[in-house]
């Protein structure tokens, strides 16, 4: 995969390419201008674009299909400060690896968090050279920060995350309502979207605590995180995210990985009633169900928990009608010790679920059982997240004057899962040893290879992403 012998110009030439969710799949060619990494033409004739000698050709097999390359707008790359958990460089090459283009980083993990301008430059700093796709940063809000919201908004984050309930790392505490609405306050006509990990105790029943039930069955983790945690958050974000929207000063709003289906009602109101709220939920919630977790399989447990199959099956209808935006993988590795794997004790063990590289090929076997068309899939994972992180313009669809984002994949090719072929930094995951279908086979990156699977490097020698700040 050498960078030092290419032409000017990509041009990819596929019998089966989907530009967008609104588009058939037909042929198309698509050229990209490498020096730009913007698409210069799109033909749907394959012969209205003339091979040239500037040109590098790629042409694509009778069983892959040309898409737009995916945005993940939920990545936990916890650089700098817990890089044995994750990094730009091997969160980025398991990103490509799965047709991902793009990557919105969450501001919590690394060590010092995404809080103020003075953070933002150490992260950038720590991501400079290493990154595989592009990456984007959304900001974070905590007790006390108020006053550097604006700042960072102007610096470029997509936007601002927060916690109703304690995020697990002393460095990214959560806030209360009065602290929400200093940072609604600052963020009214901005345009920016402030981001709800959407448990919260207060006001509710006390809850099981972890210590008297056996922790190493999964049914104790579940009944220690009940669905009401969510609701209950989730009937504070709307009641606030209304009262703004009413007193004509909208503030966007937005649920990040929702696993609880019983306040799909309340999203629905709301949405209903036009308030400026969207949700994501995650790859996990949609494919694994709690009872099929075995006791002490920890790599399982995240946080708000993965609920029971018939509560998946509520989120399908919520993602397939609209109620739920798109899907994300909230991909939050860790080591392997911090999981407890030895003990299988759900208590202690870290929270989150390692997935970033999975993500097409999970929720695509899972939806093609259910109807689920390729356009659906290119609405959830690129233009959705396109829209909702301010890079639509340019992200999210195969059109003249986008990157030139791609993904070649070919949906019908069932691969298993094997830790060889895992790229991100711990090789710990419940997908490990599952057969999906949907095998990625190069990822290009504004008209850069960023992955290739038939190449024994599989990866650019040089890292071809970079950071978005515009």
């Amino acid at each position: 995969m050498s960078q030092q012998q290419q032409r000017p110009f990509l041009l990819v030439k596929a019998q089966k390419a989907v530009l967008s969710s609104e588009n058939n799949m037909a042929p198309a060619t698509v050229l990209v201008d490498r020096t730009t990494g913007k698409i210069t033409q799109v033909a749907t004739d394959n012969d209205t674009i003339k091979v040239k000698d500037d040109m590098d050709v790629i042409e694509l097999q009778n069983d892959q299909v040309l898409i737009p390359g995916l945005v993940d707008a939920h990545v936990h790359l916890n650089e700098p400060g817990r890089t044995d958990w994750e990094g730009f460089e091997t969160g980025t090459k398991a990103a490509a690896a799965g047709g991902i283009c793009t990557v919105i980083d969450m501001p919590l993990n690394a060590i010092p968090p995404t809080t103020t301008e003075e953070n933002l430059d150490i992260k950038l700093a720590a991501a400079a050279g290493q990154c595989h796709v592009d990456v984007g940063f959304w900001g974070g809000v905590i007790p006390d920060n108020a006053e550097h919201l604006p700042r960072l908004m102007e610096r470029g984050v997509r936007g601002f995350k927060c916690f109703l309930i304690e995020s697990g790392v002393d460095e990214f505490p959560c806030v209360n309502e009065a602290q929400v609405r200093l940072a609604m306050d600052k963020m009214v006509g901005s345009g920016k979207v402030l981001l709800f990990h959407a448990e919260m105790e207060e006001g509710l029943p006390e809850q099981p605590k972890q210590e008297e039930l056996d922790s190493r069955t999964y049914a104790s983790f579940l009944n220690s995180r009940p669905q009401n945690l969510e609701t209950n958050a989730i009937d504070m974000v709307i009641r606030l995210t209304r009262e703004y929207y009413e007193q004509g000063k909208p503030v966007k709003t937005h649920i990040v990985h929702l696993s609880a289906a019983s306040a799909l009602p309340a999203i629905r109101k709301a949405k209903a009633d036009g308030i400026p709220l969207t949700v994501e939920t995650c790859f996990h919630y949609l494919n694994f169900s709690a009872e099929a977790i075995e006791d002490g399989a920890t790599h399982y447990k995240c946080c708000p928990p993965i609920r029971e199959a018939a509560n998946r099956e509520l989120l399908w209808e919520a993602l397939l009608d609209g109620t739920i935006d798109y899907v994300v993988s909230d991909h939050s590795p860790c080591t392997a010790q911090l999981k407890k794997l030895e003990v299988g004790d759900f208590g202690t063990a870290w929270g989150g679920i390692a997935s970033v590289q999975f993500g097409l090929p999970v929720l695509w076997s899972e939806g093609r059982n259910r109807g689920v068309t390729i356009q659906k899939i290119i609405r959830w994972l690129s233009e959705v997240p396109a829209q909702r992180t301010q890079i639509h313009e340019k992200k999210g669809r195969i059109a003249a004057g986008f990157d030139g984002d791609l993904c070649i994949w070919r949906p019908e090719a069932p691969f298993e899962i094997k830790v060889q072929d895992v790229h991100f930094k711990n090789k710990l995951s419940p997908y490990i040893g599952n057969t999906l279908y949907g095998a990625v086979d190069q990822t290009i990156v504004r008209g850069q290879t960023a992955f290739d699977r038939t190449t024994a490097e599989r990866f650019a020698p040089k890292p071809v992403g970079r950071t978005l700040l515009a």
